[in-house]
């Protein structure tokens, strides 16, 4: 049984190991906003696994140097956390001066960081939409262009963005989410063609439900949702991302729920989704 498993996916797993180092002619360094955590820890362990050193960045104070500290123990590889509260108008330019004043020339860019709330839009949760189009939208983005000049300069670079099945959803109970990760999911496949003549590869990830705490459901029902499939493991999703991202693919949907939820829901009629809604 082990023989088997190994012939069909030992390769996959061998070639994340080095594949980055090899095509740059350095140790790779990777820099993952919400590194601390859910996605962004799973693609800082398997970047780390990869060899490369890490920059992570997050909100979670107490967490960040537990995780860089562990991170850095188990793969042998240098990882630094940076505390930072993406949800700013100017995080990105504060980010991205701290990593030029260190010395630090990014090789790989990770946009992973993110919230989500499930609740009709109305007074009480316009902070929650602003914070939302920050930390989705202009801090992701701000990042793709400053640390896009320097990997343009130097003719290589990685840049992956965390889009959303969700993009092409737009479900009431999630307004805001789903309008964020349309922005991000167009941006990406529009500098997807901007940067590919410097030798820079952009990719954009389009997952459906994937069983970190983002989504805040029960254990029991997230247990459920993995067993049948219809939600994805974050080790499952990242290794598709890096893998994508590696061979220059622009956009990565990573399971099935991503090709054939969104056209199924095109087709809904709307008395169906407004009665769906009234019943959540």
């Amino acid at each position: 049984m082990w023989r088997i498993f190994l012939r069909v996916f030992g390769r996959r797993l061998i070639k994340l190991k080095g594949m980055f180092k090899s095509r740059l002619g350095h140790t790779p360094l990777a820099l993952v906003t919400g590194g601390s955590s859910g996605m962004g820890l799973e693609y800082c362990r398997a970047l780390a696994g990869a060899g490369c050193d890490l920059l992570i960045v997050s909100i979670e104070k107490e967490k960040l140097p537990l995780v860089s500290a562990q991170i850095a123990s188990e793969f042998g590889v240098k990882a630094e956390g940076i505390y930072m509260d993406l949800a700013r108008v100017d995080a990105a330019d504060e980010l991205y001066s701290y990593c030029h004043k260190q010395g630090f020339e990014v090789d790989i860019l990770i946009n992973d960081a993110g919230v989500f709330f499930f609740k009709e839009l109305g007074l009480e949760n316009i902070g929650k939409m602003e914070m939302m189009l920050l930390l989705h939208n202009l801090t992701p983005a701000k990042l793709c262009i400053l640390f896009g000049e320097d990997m343009k300069k130097r003719g290589c670079g990685y840049i992956l963005n965390m889009s959303s099945v969700s993009a092409s959803l737009p479900f009431p109970g999630i307004t805001t989410y789903a309008a964020t990760k349309a922005f991000l999911k167009s941006f990406g496949k529009a500098l997807y063609y901007e940067m590919k003549p410097y030798g820079v590869r952009v990719c954009t990830m389009c997952p459906g439900a994937v069983a970190t705490p983002l989504y805040k459901l029960k254990p029991s029902l997230m247990k459920i949702g993995v067993g049948i499939g219809i939600i994805k493991r974050p080790s499952t999703i990242v290794r598709r991302g890096l893998r994508g991202m590696y061979r220059g693919r622009r956009v990565v949907n990573p399971s099935l729920m991503s090709y054939y939820l969104p056209p199924l829901f095109s087709i809904l009629p709307k008395p169906v989704i407004s009665a769906i809604w009234k019943r959540l």
